[in-house]
């Protein structure tokens, strides 16, 4: 059975569009540094689970487009180069601490704001909504998930 997943993006690093004009609408998730995070994406992430594609710290943040998981766990190659912001030096290329997986991205759709979210009392326990949550992937119920959907592509 198909997880759903919301995955933070900055939209200046790679927003729906990039991701969408990307070959086979394809990105490598970089960057990811929370180790709980990364969990997610080792251990319950799956090929064709579904994503909702969140673009975050920008003026308006929120869902922007819909895609899946395109490919399972590999090490993150920015963590063992210097020049990336996401080098970490305790990292090594025997024991990489950090992994990214591909994410291809199915369509843009019309953005559902924070705000939007906020107002609809069916959303009220996303865990993107609790208080103080700053995970840039967290999961989605699959109710959540259908309405999401079902207002995004309305």
């Amino acid at each position: 059975m198909p997880r759903y997943w919301l995955m933070k993006s900055e939209p200046d690093e790679c927003s729906i569009d990039d991701a969408l004009a990307a070959p086979d609408s394809t990105v490598p998730w970089t960057g990811v540094r929370s180790y709980q995070a990364r969990n997610f994406m080792r251990d319950q992430m799956q090929v064709g689970d579904g994503v909702l594609f969140y673009h975050s710290s920008c003026p308006q943040p929120g869902i922007y487009g819909v895609a899946e998981i395109a490919s399972g766990t590999r090490p993150d190659p920015t963590q063992f180069d210097p020049s990336s912001p996401y080098y970490d030096s305790d990292s090594k290329p025997e024991e990489p601490r950090w992994l990214l997986l591909d994410v291809k991205a199915l369509r843009k759709t019309r953005m559902l704001s924070l705000p939007e979210m906020r107002a609809t009392p069916e959303l009220a326990d996303m865990v993107v909504l609790r208080r103080g949550n700053r995970l840039s992937i967290t999961p989605v119920e699959p109710a959540h998930w259908s309405l999401i959907v079902n207002r995004l592509l309305a």
